[in-house]
């Protein structure tokens, strides 16, 4: 089984040799593709020192900051391009731990896409503020009830997914730059009636470099998951209304 490893990065240099580090001790086998965005602090130059010493690592530069749904398409591509049966997204920060990867790819046979998630029994944050939490819980929450979906960790970005499902998707279609992405990905998997797991994981806040949430991420996210619930539900009544 290939596997690789999707870090997205902008200004992460501090944070991403520990990453990649323990990745590499956690999931030998897995490759890693590091997918730059144009860091204006040097990330993107000491991923290329990482990748010549380290032929499982690569390397993939975009222009400019264009958003976390577009750097892992863009992986995501150049992961189906080369083979991958497995391709995994994690963060540069440190949040995602990577000694936890392993049980997420253990359960990759029985599911197309497994979610490390926090709101599953058994899953933690740790120093995340009250208001962080609420914000998680209530967007999975508000995701959740507008598209009809069961994942509890429907915003997670902590993921496996079989190249397989990937393929069935039409990723120039996704709109989604944010956090938003791994909302949109989770409805088109589940409506391709594709099996989707969750695994606990514990959750750490980054204790490097400074976070990429904001209220427009968050606004995005919201507007777009409104829209795409309306959007079924309209389907879901013309179909009804059709078979009368």
């Amino acid at each position: 089984m290939k596997i690789l490893t999707i870090i997205p990065t902008y200004d992460e240099i501090d944070a991403l040799p520990g990453t990649v580090s323990r990745l590499r001790a956690a999931v030998p086998d897995s490759d890693v593709l590091i997918v730059d965005d144009n860091s204006p602090d040097g990330t993107g130059e000491f991923a290329e020192e990482l990748s010549a010493e380290d032929p499982q690592i690569n390397v993939l530069h975009r222009t400019a900051k264009n958003g976390l749904g577009g750097a892992y398409i863009a992986g995501f591509g150049w992961g189906l391009e080369r083979g991958y049966d497995v391709l995994v997204e994690l963060d540069a920060d440190g949040s995602h731990q990577p000694e936890q990867l392993p049980k997420l790819l253990a359960k990759i046979d029985e599911a197309d896409l497994v979610i490390g998630s926090r709101w599953v029994p058994g899953g933690s944050v740790v120093n995340w503020p009250l208001h962080r939490i609420a914000i998680s819980r209530a967007g999975s929450l508000y995701s959740r009830t507008m598209l009809g979906l069961k994942v509890r960790d429907i915003t997670a970005g902590f993921r496996a997914f079989r190249r397989s499902v990937l393929e069935e998707i039409d990723l120039s279609s996704i709109e989604s730059v944010g956090y938003g992405f791994q909302v949109d990905m989770t409805f088109r998997v589940a409506g391709m009636g594709k099996t989707i797991a969750e695994v606990p994981i514990t959750f750490v806040e980054r204790t490097q470099g400074v976070s990429k949430m904001s209220s427009n991420i968050v606004v995005e996210a919201m507007v777009n998951v409104t829209r795409w619930g309306l959007s079924a539900r309209a389907r879901t009544l013309a179909q009804k209304l059709r078979q009368r």
